[in-house]
């Protein structure tokens, strides 16, 4: 990176800088692991002087306490950098968030979940570019789309592609009566120019059509958006982020080779799958976690079993756990197909 003319070339110096700023972090999260372990050991040794009896004091209790949960922490980070061996893993990703039938109330739900991801991203240091958010017609949101932009972004949030069910006293039923909503999220990686896929631009249908939502003057009184419809595969993206309708259009070109791409990849492992004789998970389509908030409440993973009781906190983004069982399960061959609530 220190050699001249590194930056002529933007494309791959980037690629450089972003692989040695992750490879720097986990060279600094495994020295910070070892230091955790040599403190560990020390507390141990002082607490036993210190206490003579046997019985650790509560000061010492909790200290050693907050020491071990910073190292478990940090070892289930480094177990879950293991469980990343897919194509598209370690890359940054695209999500895509769609309401199920159901009008207002799964739109309502649609962006509490958009909401969700958003704010676990965060919290995990991912950067986020929303690349197109379509409002409902009184409440919530008809599509979003989001990039997402970190380590192992993809491997992450392809954990949670499916769809999530909401179960929950209805704020728009006057009856104040129990409503059942479902929301998707379909996830697909970020692909670098470099990655050939063929498209024909006979297969395209373009529209243009005007942003709705925020996006300052020029974005509301343009048709600067742009859908792209692939024909073959009736695959659909789009983008109004940006001011310009070529903007918009070349990313949803870049989104639309993602989607294309691990549509590919999917079949291959289908066809691979069949050959072998394999029963595959099925993955698209499938209701994979229930949110519930009345009459009990209860978050449930059906794929690995495993819940959660404060449904708040994990709609505020605390996901981490179904989403390292889920990987952990996986990659033993035990994920379940438990669809019950």
């Amino acid at each position: 990176m220190r050699a001249p003319g590194f930056w002529d070339d933007q494309s791959r110096a980037q690629k450089a800088a972003t692989e040695y700023s992750r490879t720097k972090g986990r060279l600094e999260q495994y020295e910070a692991l070892a230091t955790l372990t040599d403190d560990l050991e020390v507390i141990v040794e002082l607490a036993l002087e210190e206490d003579g009896d046997g019985e650790l004091s509560p000061h010492n209790s909790a200290e050693l306490e907050r020491v071990a949960t910073q190292i478990r922490r940090t070892l289930d980070a480094f177990e879950e950098r293991r469980l990343f061996n897919g194509e598209f893993d370690a890359g940054d990703a695209i999500m895509n968030i769609h309401p199920g039938a159901g009008g207002t109330e799964s739109q309502d739900w649609a962006e509490m979940l958009l909401r969700m991801y958003m704010r676990w991203a965060q919290t995990r240091g991912f950067e986020l570019e929303i690349n197109e958010v379509t409002e409902g017609d009184e409440a919530g949101i008809k599509s979003a789309t989001v990039t997402v932009s970190g380590e192992n972004a993809y491997g992450l949030l392809a954990a949670e592609r499916g769809v999530h069910r909401l179960v929950r006293i209805s704020p728009f039923d006057a009856a104040s009566r129990r409503h059942t909503s479902f929301a998707s999220l379909d996830v697909t990686p970020v692909v670098d120019e470099e990655v050939q896929v063929e498209i024909d631009e006979k297969d395209l249908r373009v529209e243009t059509y005007r942003a709705s939502g925020a996006g300052g003057q020029h974005v509301n009184k343009t048709d600067s958006a742009v859908r792209i419809t692939h024909v073959p595969t009736k695959t659909v993206v789009q983008c109004q982020n940006e001011r310009s309708q070529i903007q918009n259009r070349e990313t949803a070109m870049r989104m639309l080779r993602g989607r294309l791409l691990l549509l590919e990849h999917e079949k291959r492992e289908q066809e691979m799958a069949r050959e072998k004789g394999e029963q595959k998970e099925i993955g698209w389509g499938s209701q994979i976690r229930s949110y519930v908030l009345a009459p009990y409440t209860l978050a449930k993973d059906h794929r690995t079993n495993l819940e959660k009781g404060n449904v708040e906190g994990v709609l505020n983004g605390d996901i981490d756990d179904f989403i390292h069982e889920y990987l952990l399960q996986r990659s033993s061959g035990r994920v379940g197909a438990d669809d019950s609530a």
